[in-house]
């Protein structure tokens, strides 16, 4: 690193250390409803300053909800909560045409994807017509309605939410829109410690504590705009390459025990995701670099479910997880 490309990450780290100080109370303010998950947490701010649609996978009872409505409530921001069924229509989701009858024409009647921030609960439920509908405003940012395209506000995430218990009435999510969450993140049980802190805080008949307004939407496209700036050295962006490669082709890399485990590898946007919320996890540190391990801390939630395993993984009961620590560990670190 030259002096001058030093002053500079200088620099950026006193900028980024300004802005961070909105998320870090973003953080504390939502810690006030929500009991551990910090993991959870921490990542939903990574999707929210790297611009990245989140799928949260977990069973039953686990805060997902709590922690998405929470998050919008204290970004003072619009939140918008869809129940994914079996009968739902993508224009339940999107909006339609009404018809005027005073002047014979038609106008649009916008649905609630319309908001800031969407929780796409139990996104499994739905068909994939329904889901289709959610693929348009998550790559582009916009809707069309018959004959108009309409632009989303910004920030727009989409929050989804799945049980990955119960198959019955449930339909798998399209590979093409799954490839469109920045972050697959599995949401696990509290530790016992945590679970006693539940029991004290919410065995009562007292009211959940109130999420307050402590940030507001353009503060957090201030901070996106930061986040550009943080600077990414060349043998990392080499390293973040290597490891979507390695998805692709073990081989080429001496990760010959994991061959036969791989179908397809990760897609280009893996790699795009890895450097962004690499980016976005130096934020979180109050840096205005990126090291090693930011790839490595985010690595597991950008591929897990870009990775499709064989077969052969399946039959030995292997997991994409499998394949990605694999990688993570044998991918020579700069």
């Amino acid at each position: 690193m030259t002096t001058t490309t030093h002053g500079e990450v200088q620099k950026v780290g006193e900028l980024v250390r300004q802005h961070y100080e909105h998320f870090d109370r973003l953080l504390t303010e939502i810690r006030r409803v929500i009991v551990g998950q910090d993991d959870l947490l921490r990542k939903m701010m990574v999707g929210l300053l790297a611009d990245g649609h989140i799928l949260l996978e977990g069973v039953p009872g686990l805060a997902k909800t709590l922690a998405v409505s929470s998050l919008a409530k204290a970004i003072r921001t619009r939140f918008q909560r869809i129940q994914f069924t079996p009968d739902l229509l993508p224009a339940d989701i999107i909006g339609t045409l009404v018809f005027q009858p005073s002047d014979g024409s038609f106008a649009v009647k916008k649905g609630p994807i319309f908001a800031n921030l969407i929780l796409a609960d139990e996104i499994n439920r739905a068909p994939a017509k329904v889901q289709s509908a959610l693929l348009e405003a998550m790559q582009e940012r916009q809707v069309t309605i018959g004959e108009d395209t309409l632009p989303l506000d910004k920030p727009f995430l989409v929050l989804a939410t799945q049980n990955p218990i119960e198959q019955e009435g449930t339909y798998p999510l399209p590979e093409a829109q799954v490839d469109r969450f920045m972050l697959k993140l599995l949401v696990d049980y509290p530790s016992r410690d945590e679970e006693r802190q539940i029991l004290d805080r919410m065995a009562t008949q007292r009211a959940i504590p109130e999420v307050n307004p402590v940030t507001e939407p353009e503060r957090v496209l201030a901070a996106r705009a930061v986040l550009d700036e943080i600077y990414i050295d060349d043998k990392i962006r080499n390293y973040i390459v290597a490891l979507v490669h390695a998805t692709r082709r073990p081989r080429e890399f001496g990760l010959d025990e994991i061959a036969e485990w791989v179908e397809y590898g990760a897609s280009p946007r893996a790699t795009i995701y890895l450097a962004t919320g690499a980016r976005a996890m130096a934020f979180l540190a109050g840096r205005g670099y990126v090291t090693p391990q930011d790839v490595k801390d985010i690595a597991p939630d950008v591929l897990r479910h870009r990775v499709i395993i064989s077969y052969e993984a399946e039959a030995e009961e292997k997991t994409s997880d499998d394949v990605v620590r694999y990688v993570l560990d044998h991918i020579e670190v700069p």
